[in-house]
């Protein structure tokens, strides 16, 4: 056949389409052939190739509960552990139809105000707004000190864009006005912005600075002192880190004060074992609701200066404060007013956050902290180590600013506000004062005052049969208690052992942030099961 020829396509077409039936018919010859003769196996080649591919598919994997950091194993976080998973499981459980003795799980476990029902506060969501979609700075529907704010944070923003990278450090603006209000709070002490650093809600503040602080190896590792009962946002990055988690007892027979002869006592235990070289406080406090007076401060910086240990106070709840009598005092304050004996010593750095107080903005993830008295050297290495997560949420630092640089006095969104804010604080008074009320109308329940935050923790009395029944399922009584709980009333709550307590004592924790008529709902269902799980178990 010529080229020229071959290169029409009739031709081609043709020539391949009977190449292509030759080998057809090659292969259908081969397969009888090998059935006549009974030969089944397959080519050399496909037999190496297969059993290659099953090596793949068959060998262990990389990463398995034996391979993976032993530390992440050691993580627990009570407030969305296993009642909280089986809580999720119940609310799907009620959607497919599945028969309860309630009609919807109510959630206490957690301090989420707005999955609660608490509204946002107009002029916050008014600026964000603005702030993600600027062409609304044109639309008259939107106050001019709620646009003022946003320019000056769009302003701030690399391309006038929420949706830009930020400084590490945080927006420099920002944190000018977050100095500017800790210095109003505490009448006057100076703030430097470059001590303060917007975080990822005050757990990534927390997180960080328990990372510049741990190190050493056996008697020399590091030794954090926490509050039990304690958030378990400490034992769980203490656990991760490696460090040694080193407990001091609140005094629950005097409304979950802190005793200055117990930090001693917890001090003089660890240093037996590790280097202890932290003291975290919580204030007001979680899960246990105190306000801590102005004297306990002012010994638990003492103690500090006195031991050289570095203070960690986490301040998220300083709004959140109700009883009469009681009032928020910042750490930062009472160190500057014992003069400079203290406040040029004292290593201490502060949290804040937009999750709590009035705004409960939780989702948007905003916060802060102040250092004091840093090692300038330390100072650099904490820059370098936030600028490895570039930076915090955007939205979230525009979020503090304006909890930190809210409507003032003649701006016209400053009454709509303050209705606002004043309202929202006083219902969490009121319930405060409800939860309170009604649980200590329950025989064997017993609840201190909720001065302040958004939780109660109440000492519960269990049977002796309850508690042998939940050891032998391997259960803390009160985890076994609570999930009873659950599964009869469809109550949520966490229990006390999630964050520490004294041997031979229960407690749970509940939030007072439901809204009223369903928290009177919630208490009533907790007094009516405990006097039933009481008489079942004794």
């Amino acid at each position: 056949m010529r080229a020229t020829e071959w290169c029409r396509p009739a031709v081609r077409r043709t020539v391949e389409a009977v190449w292509c039936w030759r080998k057809f018919q090659d292969s259908v010859m081969l397969i009888v052939s090998r059935a006549l003769s009974g030969v089944s196996a397959p080519p050399r080649g496909l037999v190496q190739e297969k059993m290659s591919e099953n090596a793949v598919f068959s060998r262990n994997k990389v990463l398995t509960i034996d391979t993976m950091n032993p530390k992440v194993k050691n993580v627990e976080y009570a407030v969305r552990g296993p009642i909280v998973q089986r809580a999720v499981q119940i609310e799907k459980e009620l959607r497919e139809g599945v028969k309860k003795p309630f009609t919807e799980v109510i959630k206490a476990n957690i301090g989420d105000a707005h999955a609660m029902g608490q509204k946002p506060i107009t002029f916050f969501r008014q600026v964000l707004a603005l702030c993600s979609y600027p062409e609304l700075l044109n639309d008259n529907m939107f106050p001019e000190d709620a646009k003022s704010r946003a320019r000056h944070i769009l302003q701030a923003c690399g391309g006038s864009s929420m949706g830009a990278y930020s400084a590490s450090q945080g927006i420099d603006c920002v944190r000018q006005d977050v100095a500017r209000y800790i210095e109003r709070r505490d009448g006057g002490v100076p703030c430097d912005p470059d001590n303060v650093y917007l975080t990822t809600g005050a757990s990534d503040g927390i997180v960080t600075m328990l990372k510049l602080l741990v190190c050493g190896e056996g008697a020399s590792k590091t030794g954090v002192m926490i509050s039990i009962p304690q958030y378990p946002l400490y034992s769980a990055a203490l656990a991760e880190l490696g460090a040694v988690q080193v407990n001091y007892y609140l005094n629950e027979e005097k409304c979950w004060s802190m005793d200055l002869r117990e930090l001693e006592r917890s001090l003089a235990e660890a240093r037996k074992h590790c280097n202890p070289k932290a003291l975290c406080i919580i204030n007001p406090g979680n899960p246990t609701g105190q306000v801590q007076s102005r004297q306990c401060i002012e010994d638990v910086i003492r103690f500090a200066a006195k031991e050289r240990l570095f203070l960690m106070a986490d301040e998220v709840y300083q709004d959140n404060v109700y009883a009469e009598g009681c009032q928020f005092h910042s750490f930062k304050k009472v160190l500057f007013e014992l003069g400079p004996q203290y406040s040029n010593t004292v290593e201490l750095a502060s949290f804040h956050s937009t999750s709590k107080c009035y705004m409960g903005e939780c989702g948007f993830r905003g916060g802060y902290m102040e250092v004091i008295n840093m090692d300038p050297e330390v100072k650099a290495q904490l820059t370098k180590l936030v600028s490895v997560r570039l930076c915090p949420p955007v939205p979230g630092q525009a979020l503090m600013d304006l909890v930190v640089n809210s409507p003032q006095p003649g701006e016209p969104s400053y009454t709509t506000f303050m209705k606002e804010r004043t309202a929202t604080l006083s219902l969490l008074a009121e319930k405060a004062k409800l939860t309170e009320e009604i649980l200590n109308t329950v025989p064997g329940i017993t609840c201190n005052p909720v001065q302040g935050a958004m939780y109660s923790f109440p000492n519960i009395s269990l049977p002796q049969k309850a508690i042998k029944d939940a050891k032998a399922l391997g259960q803390a009584p009160d985890m076994f208690y609570c999930m009873k709980m659950l599964e009869e009333t469809g109550i949520c709550l966490v229990p006390g052992s999630g964050f520490g307590q004294k041997d031979g004592t229960y407690h749970f924790r509940m939030t007072i942030l439901p809204p009223t008529d369903k928290l009177k709902i919630l208490l009533a269902k907790v007094n009516e099961f405990h006097q039933k799980f009481t008489q079942q178990y004794s």
